[in-house]
């Protein structure tokens, strides 16, 4: 399983797990991010951080470190 944080720019995936505990992992979940949504990575900053992704039809941006715990297909 890869994660989004390993994922290209312009992929569209589809999350299959959040690995994040407690309020992280429900910030996540607020943010529109839950099992079986599709993901599309629209941009990566110059130095990784942070990632720009389409979800539910808005832009989100998500730190490295939240996307490294969001596993996807």
């Amino acid at each position: 399983m890869k994660t989004l944080r390993e994922t290209g720019i312009g992929e569209t995936v589809r999350v299959v797990r959040l690995s994040g505990q407690g309020a992280i992992r429900r910030r996540i979940m607020d943010m529109g991010i839950t099992r079986g949504v599709e993901v599309y990575v629209r941009k990566v900053a110059p130095l990784g951080d942070p990632i720009e992704v389409t979800v539910r039809g808005y832009e989100l941006s998500l730190r490295k470190e939240d996307a490294s715990m969001i596993e996807v297909e």
